[in-house]
């Protein structure tokens, strides 16, 4: 696999995202589970680095955070089956998952897309490239606080849709390009944020980032 790929922010073409993928956090947002993973997608001006700062935008007064796992694509993959998906991943990195909840609820009951509530700039902060081997897809904890107070604490053993069935659900309709990223789904724990707040996204004991929100 290309050493670009540790550099997706740059290297991917794509974000290729998942919702409810954890039974809690669709119980809590009063939403059915999914008999299929449910995709949306963002654009990579979406990405703020580590150390970077949220964008709180003016057309929405409830800004919300969700931690995620994000899977770091290594070469090309279309139509692979899901026993070999995991030799196409290079990495992983913590990620959040940035949501105009107001407006995403207004999208729900219009049935329209998603776009203006998730699609914004700075609505993708990640955390650096971790190499494929340091991690356990199927066992891995995702922790965020926000101003120091823990709000999600969650593990992807408790997936509905593993990575690797994630994946193989994906290139089976959608080819996905060295670099690109897959957001796995957020835990229970999804709030509001305020400007000036500090957001602190980790997977203990591997990775940590720390953003701001202006």
């Amino acid at each position: 696999m290309s050493s670009k790929v540790s550099n997706f922010i740059r290297a991917g073409s794509k974000i290729v995202c998942v919702g409810r993928n954890y039974a809690k956090h669709a119980k809590e947002l009063g939403n059915a589970l999914p008999s299929k993973p449910l995709l949306f997608t963002k654009p990579t001006t979406c990405y703020v680095p580590n150390g970077g700062k949220v964008k709180y935008p003016a057309i929405t007064n409830d800004l919300h955070y969700e931690v995620e796992l994000g899977v770091v694509i290594g070469k090309e993959t279309s139509q692979v089956p899901v026993e070999e998906v995991m030799n196409h991943v290079a990495g992983y990195a913590i990620s959040v998952d940035i949501t105009c909840r107001d407006i995403q609820e207004e999208c729900k009951r219009d049935r329209s897309p998603w776009t203006m509530a998730k699609c914004l700039d700075t609505f993708c902060p990640v955390g650096e490239f971790i190499p494929s081997d340091k991690i356990d897809p199927f066992n891995t904890e995702v922790l965020l606080k926000v101003n120091d107070e823990v709000k999600q604490h969650g593990n992807t053993k408790d997936m509905i849709f593993s990575v690797p069935t994630l994946i193989e659900y994906i290139n089976r309709h959608i080819t996905l390009l060295p670099g690109d990223l897959v957001l796995t789904g957020t835990p229970e724990g999804v709030g509001p944020l305020q400007k000036g707040d500090e957001i602190y996204a980790a997977i203990p004991g591997v990775t940590e980032a720390v953003f701001t929100v202006e």
